[in-house]
């Protein structure tokens, strides 16, 4: 390597550590002046990562350390390659669960990283792409309990109409990706399309508004969003109580976009084998 090459290779980390390190204090002073985040019950305030991107991590253990566990089952249908998900940290912690993954790339790289766990039956992987009409089917091929943990929906599109879609399954908590340009009041969600695939633009999902709407009209309250405004989160009528911050509302718990605090570190992410001692 020539020194200008180091020295182009040492700048990119500086400014990396610069740009991470704004990151965090943006964070830190949005929770310290923001008067939503002044109830200690407010879940942005437990945000980290471990292998999410934007703080999901820290907001689901939040969540089950209030509400408890059942049989600590999740399922995440557009896991991607498993290395940047919103619940890959949980088989770190004993869970079990199902990845459904459309991409042959990304499913290459979960057979080969999560091979121990698959093979001890802990991760199920299923190859396909995910519909509206398919999605039950997908589920009772892999033997998912109609009672679970966890639900994480992600991809980039017909989120809205799968979850409708989801009727004989019952997940204690629904993780869902929502379009935060869109505001926190506007009803909006994209005209379905079974063969969509995202293109990298704004048309995708459905409003936070209409999440909420669609969650309430499934026994669901919205009780947070990442401050990312990425990911909203719900949970359960039966196990809400008075665990979490109202009003349930999309115009309360709405977050904008902030996109420059999604997790990207310097070190590349990756799994293998472990054991917990």
């Amino acid at each position: 390597m020539t020194i200008e090459e180091q020295y182009l290779k040492h700048a990119h980390l500086h400014r990396h550590q610069a740009l991470e390190l704004q990151a965090v204090a943006y964070r830190e002073n949005l929770i310290a002046t923001g008067k939503k985040y002044e109830d200690p019950s407010a879940l942005n305030r437990y945000e980290y990562e471990i292998f999410s991107q934007c703080g999901e991590d820290g907001i689901i253990e939040e969540i089950f350390h209030r509400i408890g566990t059942t049989n600590r089952y999740f399922i995440e249908f557009g896991a991607g390659n498993g290395l940047q998900n919103s619940t890959a940290a949980l088989l770190l912690k004993n869970w079990v669960g199902l990845w459904i993954e459309a991409d042959p790339k990304n499913l290459a790289t979960v057979q080969n990283k999560f091979s121990a766990l698959l093979t001890k039956h802990r991760l199920t992987l299923l190859s396909s792409f995910i519909t509206a009409e398919n999605i039950e089917t997908l589920f009772s091929e892999a033997e998912v309990p109609a009672e679970l943990d966890l639900l994480s929906i992600d991809i980039d599109g017909n989120d809205y109409w799968v979850w409708k879609n989801i009727t004989r399954y019952n997940p204690r908590v629904v993780l869902c990706e929502y379009n935060s340009r869109y505001g926190r009041d506007l009803q909006w969600v994209m005209r379905y399309n079974p063969d969509h695939q995202w293109n990298g633009s704004c048309y995708y999902g459905a409003s936070l508004k209409s999440l909420e709407l669609l969650g309430r009209s499934k026994g669901y309250k919205l009780v947070a969003c990442n401050l990312a405004g990425v990911n909203a989160f719900f949970v359960r009528d039966d196990c809400v109580g008075a665990h979490f911050s109202p009003p349930f509302t999309a115009e309360f718990h709405y977050e904008p976009q902030r996109f420059f605090l999604v997790n990207n570190p310097l070190q590349s992410a990756d799994f293998g084998d472990f054991v917990s001692v």
